[in-house]
Order: structure tokens, then sequence, then C-alpha cells
């Protein structure tokens, strides 16, 4: 990656985000020490302004920034750093930098669950009862959810029909926990086929 550092006093802005959530943690400042640093070392390390020196996030916390990939802008003067955050971001104990909460999207939350669920399964939970009763049973459920949903898209009740869509992701989402796969595969493939 080349990166425009002009000479060794040029600070370069890092916008910080989230490689799973996709959101934006924190904006810090990169000379080419700590750019090379970050780089080798696998842990995000910035230049502080306040205190004229090298800081790697987290080096009091504990809440270091896992580097995962790193791009420049089209300009070559602004770096994108993508992170696995070890904790809260901010200084002041919340997520980011900005005040929000870093959650993944719905979706991928409740695929977490029902994996803990398959890989924990817990006797009153209704989807570690699924993956007791295996594949076939799951399969099923989906069958029978597809076709309450097709039912109900023929009604003019949109909330009993949002409904039917919701228990169908749901039932598909254990379906491909039992066979191991996930959504980001799925995804890649609609990604493969947009093209």
């Amino acid at each position: 990656m080349n990166v425009a550092f002009k000479n060794p006093d040029t600070l370069l802005p890092c916008i910080v985000q989230d490689v799973q959530t996709g959101n934006v943690l924190m904006l810090g400042y990169m000379n080419e020490e700590a750019y090379r640093k970050t780089r080798a070392e696998k842990i995000v390390t910035f230049y502080s302004r306040s205190k004229k020196r090298l800081w790697t996030k987290g080096e009091t916390s504990g809440n270091f920034l896992e580097w995962v990939d790193m791009k420049t802008d089209c300009d070559k003067d602004t770096i994108l750093i993508k992170v696995r955050p070890a904790g809260p971001v901010c200084h002041k104990g919340t997520d980011t930098c900005f005040g929000e909460k870093n959650t993944k999207p719905m979706l991928s939350q409740l695929e977490e669950i029902i994996v803990q669920r398959r890989d924990n399964p817990k006797e009153a939970s209704y989807t570690s009862s699924l993956f007791r009763q295996g594949i076939n049973r799951i399969a099923q459920k989906v069958g029978e959810e597809a076709i309450e949903l097709v039912i109900a898209s023929k009604e003019a009740d949109d909330k009993a029909f949002l409904n039917e869509a919701a228990d169908l992701v749901y039932h598909l989402l254990i379906l491909l926990a039992a066979r191991n796969k996930g959504l980001a595969e799925v995804e890649h493939i609609l990604k493969e086929r947009h093209r």
C-alpha cells in the first residue's frame, strides 16, 4: 500500500472501522513510524498529538485494536483501518468515540445465538430442541414456514405476513447452522450472482 507520507512528521488521519460490524469506531492520526509499527505488530498504533509520541491504542486499558486490513483513499492521504476491537474503544468507556453502540446487525446476532444453542444445548430452548431432532425435522420446519409465508402473502394482514417471514428466516438460519454454513456464505453467492 502506497501512503503519502511526505516526511517523517507528516500526520495522516486514520478512520478506524470494526471489520465485523462495519461501524466507525474512532479517528486517530498516524505518522510513518506508527504506520510501520501497526503493519509489523498487527496492533493499531497512532501518533498522539497531545503526548507527542507513538501511542498504541489499548496500552493502558487493554482494549487493543487488532489490525485486519488497511486502505488509503484516492489521494493516499487518509487511511481506513479495519480492526477487531478488544473492548470499548473510547477513553470514556463507550463502544465508539461517537457514543454509538458497536453491535452487529440483528441477523448476525441471531445467527450467533443459534450456533451457541447448537454447540451448547439448553434443555428449555426451542432452538436446541430442533437440533436434537435432527436435520430432517429442521428441513421440515423450513418447508412448513415457507408454506405459511406463501399463504400469509395472499392476505391483507401485513403484520401476519411479516411474522411468517421472520419465522422462515429464523428456521432457515437453524438449517444453515445444522449444515455448518452461515449467512456470509449465502451472501457471497448472492454477490457472485450480482456480477
